[in-house]
């Protein structure tokens, strides 16, 4: 998420959710009645790791931080690994100004939602996917022995979202497959784009912590981004899942796991 950024509710489809320890909503057809949440996965005593990339500081809070909250009220670890530092986000200010602003917003949000920020050293604007960026990607989430991690859905008009989308993706690959992986949406219609979801988290308990983890990051116009663009997203998420309201995901799942095509 990056300011001056136009907001806009151009969003649509339906879908569900399945997350460890979770509210869940089913899979339905999109002229069907509206979908109710339906129960929890328990996970027993296992406390999970969480992993959420993010493009830039304000990423994971803006398009998940409603659904990392749930997890580490719950007792689960939460981190969140940030491509940049948002270093490009204020023509007005030089790389080093920006990067200390926008990292100082990100340990505030993270303290809000009980996450653990580490950034992985790439440049707003810049970011690189090519080997060496694969590797170490694969390398800094390995080390963190995820259990779900959260990206970027890659289909997205921000470059930056989509190297984070596809670093997620091949690290998942790479690992054999050994998390679950789940893609968010930011800016749906501006910068997320074709996101159909399969799963939602009922986030009404966490909207208010999220709405505080949003309002860290000052220098993104939290208050126009948030009531402008933010809240109506929550609450259309909210309509689609049953409940006031809801963050939407699409599970990346392994090719055992292939959805069929009606009619055929």
């Amino acid at each position: 998420m990056e300011k001056n950024k136009p907001a806009r509710r151009d969003f649509i489809k339906l879908s569900a959710l399945a997350l460890g320890g979770l509210t869940i909503a089913p899979m339905t057809r999109a002229d069907a009645k509206p979908i109710k949440p339906l129960k929890q996965i328990s996970t027993g005593d296992k406390r999970l790791n969480i992993v959420c990339l993010g493009a830039h500081p304000g990423d994971p809070e803006f398009g998940c931080g409603g659904t990392m909250a749930k997890y580490s009220e719950a007792g689960h670890t939460v981190t969140f690994l940030y491509l940049t530092r948002g270093e490009a986000s204020d023509p007005n200010k030089t790389y080093a100004q920006m990067a200390a602003l926008r990292t100082k917003e990100a340990e505030t949000a993270c303290k809000i939602v009980n996450a653990t920020p580490q950034f992985a050293g790439q440049i707003d604007g810049n970011s690189i996917l090519d080997k060496e960026w694969n590797d170490k990607a694969t390398q800094m989430l390995a080390a963190l022995t995820p259990d779900i991690v959260f990206t970027q859905w890659p289909v997205d008009a921000h470059p930056d979202h989509q190297v984070t989308g596809l670093l997620g993706l091949t690290a998942w690959v790479r690992s054999g497959r050994k998390f679950d992986l789940y893609f968010y949406e930011v800016n749906t219609g501006v910068e997320t784009m074709a996101f159909t979801p399969t799963d939602y988290v009922d986030i009404t308990a966490e909207q208010e912590k999220k709405k505080q983890a949003m309002f860290a990051h000052q220098t993104q116009d939290p208050i126009n981004t948030y009531n402008n663009y933010f809240k109506p997203l929550e609450e259309f998420r909210g309509l689609e899942a049953g409940v006031k309201a809801a963050e939407a995901f699409i599970h990346f799942k392994a090719g055992d796991k292939r959805a069929g095509i009606i009619g055929l």
